[in-house]
């Protein structure tokens, strides 16, 4: 017998659910917002700021928080202190979805055991990989310990694709691991939003050929493989612009390793679908995300790619078919693979259109009612 969707409770906790953006909240308030259009109830917990980056989807109740130490644009719950514990106590949800392995996600995961109340996860970083860009690469044993132990006894957690899948059940974070992948807007993200007067206004001719980054500017999305490949590209004689579309604190570190580079700040919405259009294809260095949003969007937008073998892009890059992949750091090998793709105009078409044709699987509704499913199999057993 089937657990109905209208009879969801669902608490979901999250370390940021609306004040700074990123790839990880889109799909929070995304899985919200269709949870409550198929007739289910959601509370959301996590810290807010006076400046969210985007109104919440759903009822979002406040988390005491702190900012986090050299990065002040994030902030630390306080684990779950008496106000919002009052609030879940009275909400009663069925079930507890945790997003975040911090104070908060295991407050509300020892809260949710006392009770005996179904409780998932799912992750959307590599946390374990973050310390080794901050000079802190020797506590990373100890992390993935932790990370285990949070996730390991949890009757399912999600992954957002097959290769992070694959890897959680290597390193032995759980058995039981399904899969939540990303969607796309297909009308959003569309080579027809090309703009040639766009690029002419940030001093890009027609003809020249744009390598872009999207991305939070934080190193731990590899932005000196980005600097490194770049001035190798220049080095070798490869006409190009590099078009960088994002914010973060790591703005002026990579500005001036990039001084011909073109930084258009944080897009968002149709700008955003218009920046992706007018470049001619996508750089993606990163091996801390687990999905790879940007190479989605990128895709969708008829982008060949050049993306790190790791466990967001390799799930979605064909090598070969809709860009190219390279080991994790060879600087060399990005560089080889953007130059191949920029003498090679027949073959970046065909890239992009191999690419756009893939990203049309990726269908929101469809991907977020997986995961509904999953809550509900778990209620009904």
């Amino acid at each position: 017998m089937s657990f109905p969707v209208e009879r969801l409770r669902v608490a979901l906790f999250s370390g940021n659910y609306n004040y700074v953006r990123d790839g990880a909240n889109q799909a929070l308030n995304r899985l919200v917002g269709r949870i409550e259009a198929r007739g289910g109830t959601v509370r959301v917990y996590s810290p807010t700021s006076s400046t969210p980056a985007f109104p919440p989807t759903g009822t979002l109740v406040s988390v005491p928080s702190f900012p986090f130490p050299g990065r002040g644009e994030y902030r630390v719950a306080m684990g779950l202190p008496a106000g919002p514990r009052g609030d879940l106590d009275a909400f009663a949800p069925n079930v507890v979805h945790l997003s975040a392995p911090d104070w908060l996600g295991h407050a509300a995961k020892d809260w949710a055991a006392n009770r005996n109340i179904l409780t998932v996860a799912s992750v959307h970083t590599r946390f374990e990989t973050y310390f080794d860009y901050y000079g802190l690469g020797f506590i990373r044993r100890r992390v993935e310990r932790i990370l285990r132990r949070f996730y390991g006894d949890l009757p399912e957690i999600f992954a957002p694709s097959d290769g992070m899948a694959e890897l959680l059940r290597a390193q032995g974070w759980s058995r039981h691991v399904g899969i939540w992948s990303r969607g796309v807007d297909g009308t959003r993200f569309d080579p027809a939003r090309r703009d040639l007067a766009w690029r002419r206004e940030l001093g890009i001719a027609d003809a020249d050929i744009v390598v872009g980054f999207v991305g939070r500017l934080v190193k731990e999305k590899g932005l000196d493989v980005v600097a490194d490949a770049a001035a190798l590209l220049r080095r070798r004689g490869v006409a190009h612009r590099l078009l960088v579309v994002g914010e973060g604190p790591a703005r002026d570190w990579i500005e001036e390793r990039l001084p011909d580079a073109i930084f258009t700040g944080f897009l968002g919405g149709d700008d955003l679908g218009r920046a992706y259009a007018s470049m001619d294809l996508m750089f993606n260095p990163s091996v801390t995300e687990t999905f790879g949003n940007v190479t989605l969007e990128a895709m969708a937008s008829g982008l060949p790619v050049v993306a790190a073998r790791a466990t967001g892009s390799s799930s979605l890059v064909k090598d070969g078919v809709t860009g190219r992949l390279v080991a994790p750091h060879d600087v060399d090998g990005f560089a080889d693979a953007i130059a191949m793709l920029i003498a090679n105009p027949a073959m970046r078409a065909a890239a992009g259109r191999a690419g756009q044709a893939a990203s049309r699987a990726f269908d929101w509704d469809r991907i977020n009612d997986a995961v509904i499913d999953r809550y509900c199999f778990h209620l009904a057993a």
